[in-house]
């Protein structure tokens, strides 16, 4: 695999205090990156810096090998998914949801509906297909979530903590079946968590933070 992400010398600020610093890390092609460590120790912090949500002060990003900075904003986000513990569907269908991310990037009727296709089967949620977001459990609400993100077809998939408010039987389903569809698609993807034992068991590599540097990373 070769590099898809290289970060070097990174210092990203919040409220004017040092919030993450990176000396240096990577990210393979089709990667799972599996970041770990407790609350507040940078790790969301390093996902809105990559979807370019958040201002970094030093250091590189490079993105296939171009500088994250030098790359257009919208064009950079339209490569990115990004997905929070909050699913935040609007109330509408569970079908209307996974389509209106195409609907915006103005793909084609045909094309539209043959992904929703997919994706409805790939996360198991077929028969929700005409029911209110509002009617939806949580695990049910998530994995509409993940189709509509993955519908777009994100290069890099960005995913903060998003089956920390399930049951321990949910979430356990729900990240095997996912890193199963992560290692099909050869999806690079960064998953933060502050539990150790989730971070190893989906990740292929884990890096752990603390008070927003690196602790540790395996080679």
């Amino acid at each position: 695999m070769t590099d898809f992400l290289e970060i070097s010398g990174l210092l990203v600020e919040r409220d004017r205090r040092p919030a993450l610093t990176l000396d240096h890390l990577t990210v393979k092609e089709a990667e799972i990156l599996a970041v770990s460590g407790a609350n507040g120790c940078g790790k969301t912090t390093l996902l809105l810096t990559m979807a370019r949500l958040l201002p970094f002060q030093k250091g590189e990003i490079l993105l296939r090998g171009q500088p994250l900075e030098k790359q257009d904003s919208l064009s950079h986000r339209r490569r990115i998914g990004l997905v929070f513990q909050d699913p935040l569907l609007l109330d509408m269908s569970v079908e209307e949801n996974i389509t209106l991310g195409l609907r915006f990037r103005h793909m084609p009727r045909a094309e539209t509906a043959r992904r929703v296709d997919e994706w409805l089967e790939y996360l198991n949620i077929g028969h929700l297909r005409k029911r209110p977001a509002r009617k939806l459990s949580g695990g049910e609400a998530q994995r509409v979530n993940l189709a509509r993100v993955l519908a777009l077809r994100p290069e890099l998939l960005l995913l903060d903590e998003p089956f920390r408010s399930l049951d321990a039987a949910t979430r356990s389903r729900l990240l095997n079946e996912l890193k199963s569809i992560l290692e099909q698609m050869c999806t690079t993807t960064i998953f933060v968590t502050h539990d150790p034992v989730e971070a190893s068991a989906f990740g292929h590599r884990t890096v752990i933070l603390a008070q927003g540097r690196v602790e540790s990373q395996p080679r």
